[in-house]
């Protein structure tokens, strides 16, 4: 994240609106705030919308492990990993894995959407008008 903050801000350092803003007297405080923020506040919330899935997926993966959040609090994994220790020969809880797995996809696969559809919104390079 950080990374990506210092390229886009040394990018819109060097900018014209920039230049003309320092030109006329205004302070390093006021360009950041005024000129520098402004413009990278949709490349930071794309950015945080594109990793929380995969945040969400690793959490999911290290409970269903038993490497995460502990039985008396919930997660999607933790959920999923009782349902596998449900299944037997005798009975078989479907449910159980199912309905679990489908919430986390269809999380991660809404996140993935919202992220996508920011990035395409907020993306100068990407639009053709």
């Amino acid at each position: 994240m950080a990374r990506i903050v210092r390229r886009q801000v040394l990018s819109l350092r060097g900018r014209p609106f920039v230049d003309a803003s320092r030109a006329l007297g205004a302070g390093h405080t006021r360009i950041l705030l005024r000129h520098i923020l402004p413009n990278i506040y949709g490349v930071v919330i794309t950015y945080l919308t594109l990793t929380v899935p995969s945040i969400l997926l690793y959490e999911s993966f290290l409970s269903y492990l038993g490497l995460g959040i502990q039985p008396p609090q919930a997660s999607l994994g933790s959920l999923i990993a009782e349902g596998a220790a449900q299944i037997n020969a005798i009975r078989v809880y479907w449910w159980m894995i199912v309905f679990p797995g489908l919430m986390l996809t269809s999380t991660l696969l809404a996140l993935n959407f919202v992220g996508d559809g920011l990035r395409d919104a907020w993306d100068p390079r990407g639009r053709t008008e």
